[in-house]
This record gives structure tokens, C-alpha cells and sequence, in this order.
């Protein structure tokens, strides 16, 4: 018990280093700089020694301001490595109890699928568009995976990807780009291909669910109207989490619900 407890402490901590990383690559993505490089300040661009790279520490320490020109640091950077290193801890725990070889392929996998969703979520959020840059390997790794771990299940994961791709595709062409970007039909390649039958219909439902919440809360208290634009990605990315992890659960719950009766 103690060792599975050090194990998912150390997974946290990791998912709080990756969170950091994320936050470099979408501040570096929307700069078009280089990912590899020193960390720096965005705003007086000095270079940060180690004492200012702890996840959520640093942060904490210096109350969220720059070490050197005390101008404050964004909260994204603390959110994003707290829900990173939160996610990463809820993949471990659902993978823990099959970590076989194929397990551990594929807990690296789910990994590696998080940080690009939370990626994408961020960068959509503030910037209105999908990068390809990480949306496209993700598909491309993604739809090998599948072939090589779930070959027998692969044609689920297909048609999936056929529906989910295909409903977007269809807003995309009917309102010429007006109701949805065609970076949404290609998040929903990757939904596909993630997520299989009947899981992607859950994620679907929920973001268009929480879309319409959150869209209903603009117009009340934002003064927002239906043409006012709201990137739609994060809704999807939302759904595909929880349908990632409790997809089964929902599934079964509504079958009870509505279709047992």
C-alpha cells in the first residue's frame, strides 16, 4: 500500500514537470520559437536559474511575480501544472491494475495523449486555433498504437473516428466555417481513434452539453450573443477526459436509466 501510495506521489510530481514543459511549448508554439532552448521570463526575457523551475513551487514562493522584474507571472502556469500533474495521477491509477508490457505501452501512451490534449485546450482557449504542429503527430501515433495494441477492436475505433470526423466535417461544410473550424473535425480524428464506440458519442454529448452551459452563462452575464465566437475545443477536450476514464460507466448508467425500463 505505502509503495503504491510513493508511486503515485512521484507520478504527480511528474505530471507537475510535464505541466511546465506544456507551458513553455504553448507560450513557444504561439511565439514561433524553439522548444528546446533555457526557460525565461515572457516579460524582461532573463534567463530563470533552477530555484525558479520548481512546478507550483516557484510559483508559490515568488507569489506568482518574477524573480527579476517583479511583473506577475500568468495563473496559467500554476493551473496548468496543477491539472497535469492531476491527470497524470488519474491515468496511473486506472492503468495500475493491468501494468503488464502492454500496460506500461500503454500508460505511456495516455500520457503522452494528456499532454497533448491539455495543450491543445490551453492553446485553442487563448488563441482561437489548433496548432498541427501538435494535433497531427498525436493522430499519426495514435492511429499506429491502435493498430498494434487493439488490432482486434481496431475497426470500432475507425468507425468512431468515421462518425465523430464525419458529424463535424458536415457543420464544417454546411455553415463554411462559420459554426465550427476544420481544426475541429481534426481534434475529432483524434477523439476517434482515442476514445473507440461507443465512448467518443459520450465525449460528444458532454461537450455540447458544457458548451451549451457555458455559452447560456456568456449571454446572461457576458452580454455575449450566438454569433459571439467561443472556441469549441476545449468543451471536446473536456469530454474526451472524461470519457477516457469513465466513459463505461456513463454508458451503463443511461442504459439503466432510459433503456431499462
Amino acid at each position: 500500500m505505502f509503495i503504491n501510495y510513493l508511486t503515485g506521489f512521484f507520478v504527480f510530481l511528474f505530471g507537475l514537470c510535464i505541466g511546465s514543459f506544456l507551458n513553455c511549448v504553448i507560450y513557444r508554439l504561439e511565439q514561433k520559437q524553439k522548444i528546446t532552448g533555457r526557460s525565461f521570463c515572457p516579460h524582461c526575457k532573463t534567463h530563470l536559474s533552477w530555484e525558479d523551475l520548481f512546478p507550483v513551487f516557484s510559483f508559490l514562493y515568488l507569489s506568482g511575480k518574477c524573480r527579476y522584474c517583479r511583473k506577475k507571472i500568468s495563473l496559467q502556469y500554476l493551473i496548468v501544472e496543477t491539472a497535469t500533474g492531476i491527470i497524470f495521477l488519474i491515468v496511473f491509477l486506472f492503468q495500475a491494475p493491468s501494468l503488464n508490457f502492454q500496460g506500461l505501452i500503454n500508460l505511456i501512451f495516455l500520457f503522452y495523449t494528456a499532454s497533448v490534449l491539455i495543450t491543445l485546450f490551453v492553446y485553442d482557449l487563448k488563441y482561437y486555433i489548433i496548432p498541427d504542429k501538435v494535433l497531427l503527430p498525436a493522430i499519426c501515433v495514435t492511429f499506429i498504437l491502435r493498430i498494434f495494441l487493439n488490432f482486434s477492436s481496431f475497426p470500432g475505433f475507425i468507425s468512431a473516428t468515421l462518425v465523430s470526423a464525419g458529424f463535424f466535417l458536415l457543420i464544417f461544410l454546411v455553415s463554411k466555417g462559420r459554426w465550427m473550424g476544420f481544426g475541429d473535425v481534426k481534434l475529432a480524428v483524434l477523439m476517434g481513434l482515442l476514445l473507440g464506440w461507443p465512448n467518443v458519442l459520450v465525449a460528444l454529448f458532454l461537450a455540447f452539453f458544457f458548451g451549451a452551459i457555458i455559452g447560456t452563462i456568456m449571454m446572461i452575464f457576458k452580454g455575449k450573443n450566438l454569433k459571439s465566437e467561443m472556441p469549441f475545443a476545449p468543451f471536446l477536450i473536456a469530454g474526451t477526459f472524461i470519457a477516457l476514464f469513465w466513459g463505461q460507466q456513463i454508458v451503463q448508467l443511461y442504459v439503466r436509466l432510459f433503456l431499462n425500463t
